[in-house]
């Protein structure tokens, strides 16, 4: 939710920031988009303690439409992982599931889509994000399944500008301060697990 996170959790994580707890009550993913909007509740994190948060999520998850994505993380012969420029932020690739597409299907054919290379390993799921945004007035919920991926050597890439990606770039664990300092707080989740 822009800037704002909302965790479900059926324990008291550690190491949270600008941290705020809501009862069940509170739990309107419209209402608190809207809200992550305004200057003062930017970057907050919205969390809910509850046992059972699966059941939670399936009851907060079903009012609004959800778009299923999926995409990669991908890691060079070199060490080095793949970004985009997209929007004024480094993101990773991704995009919507197609008819009758499976997600890794999905995610392989986004990287390559969007970055100009093959994808010659596919690994396991590394996780699944969810995120809420406006689009066409209506509100949706976009659930993405992260893969894990790779390359042989280091090919050149070659960035998909009808998708508004202006740059495409291979970044090394040491620069991924630069990837911090402007991307999305999911994006920046998933880094930590590299």
């Amino acid at each position: 939710m822009n800037e704002s996170q909302l965790i479900l959790a059926d324990f008291l994580p550690k190491k949270l920031s600008n941290i705020q707890t809501i009862g069940l009550q509170d739990i309107d993913l419209e209402k608190l988009f809207q809200a992550s909007k305004q200057k003062a509740t930017k970057g907050i994190t919205y969390l809910y303690i509850h046992r059972d948060v699966e059941k939670v999520f399936k009851s907060i998850s079903q009012k609004p439409e959800i778009i299923k994505a999926a995409g990669g993380l991908v890691k060079n012969g070199e060490g080095e992982y793949l970004f985009i420029h997209r929007l004024g932020k480094w993101d990773l690739p991704k995009g919507k599931v197609e008819n009758n597409e499976k997600m890794k299907e999905t995610a392989v054919r986004e990287v390559e889509e969007e970055c100009g290379i093959r994808i010659n390993y596919l690994g396991p799921k590394l996780q699944t994000t969810y995120h809420i945004y406006m689009m066409r007035g209506n509100f949706v919920l976009k659930q993405t399944n992260w893969y894990e991926m790779g390359v042989n050597k280091s090919p050149k890439l070659i960035p998909q500008t009808e998708e508004d990606i202006t740059e495409a770039k291979w970044i090394g664990k040491k620069d991924f301060d630069t990837v911090l300092e402007n991307t999305y707080p999911l994006i920046a989740q998933i880094l930590k697990s590299v």
